[in-house]
């Protein structure tokens, strides 16, 4: 479900017009996550790490509601829910790309991961029999600990999915760090919201045990 906004009384009305005004308004950010209590969770649980964090990133970005904005014909859609549309590799190294409902029971979320993951790894589809833009793209490259990463893009300075992208952890003294990139769409959200979701982000995988 959705609504839209009203962009004519929005304080960020300025911002979104100038911004849609440019050639290329996505801007993306690379940090490292401490993902010490989450991978120590999902071990001892024997869960998927991925799930893990992929779940716990849907939580924080679920609290930010400009991370819930997409630009639809010029209007401000606002999803209730985003979900998560996850690269999932196959065998072969060839990868499907995945519609993941977020739940906020991680066991249901989990479920749908494996329904998932099983469709992608039982077929050649590269795209999802469902889609919404109420979700993130992302991907998980566990062959590298980068520290900077570019998505590719469409050219449609429109396009307003946010972007993120996992890498290999490392440790550092007691910490096992994870590299996390997120691109966005400047016209509808600002270095403020992505602060905040790296601080939600970091919240949720701090309180696992």
């Amino acid at each position: 479900m959705k609504r839209y906004l009203d962009i004519e009384n929005w304080n960020r009305k300025e911002l979104f017009q100038h911004f849609r005004t440019l050639e290329n308004p996505s801007f993306a950010i690379t940090a490292n996550v401490d993902v010490t209590n989450a991978y120590k969770s999902a071990k001892r649980r024997n869960e998927s790490f991925f799930v893990v964090y992929l779940h716990a990133c849907l939580k924080a970005l679920n609290t930010i509601e400009n991370f819930k904005y997409r630009i639809e014909d010029s209007k401000v859609a606002i999803y209730d829910a985003i979900h998560a549309s996850a690269t999932i590799l196959r065998e072969d190294k060839t990868f499907g790309f995945s519609f993941i409902d977020f739940n906020e029971d991680f066991e249901i979320f989990k479920e749908n991961f494996l329904l998932e993951k099983d469709r992608i790894l039982n077929s050649t589809n590269l795209f999802p029999p469902k889609y919404s833009l109420g979700c993130i793209h992302c991907s998980a490259l566990p062959w590298v600990h980068f520290t900077g990463h570019k998505e590719p893009v469409s050219g449609n300075k429109d396009d307003s999915v946010p972007q993120l992208a996992f890498g290999k952890i490392k440790m550092e003294g007691e910490e096992i760090l994870m590299p996390v990139s997120v691109n966005v769409n400047h016209a509808l959200v600002d270095g403020y919201h992505v602060g905040q979701f790296f601080e939600n982000f970091q919240n949720e995988l701090d309180k696992m045990d």
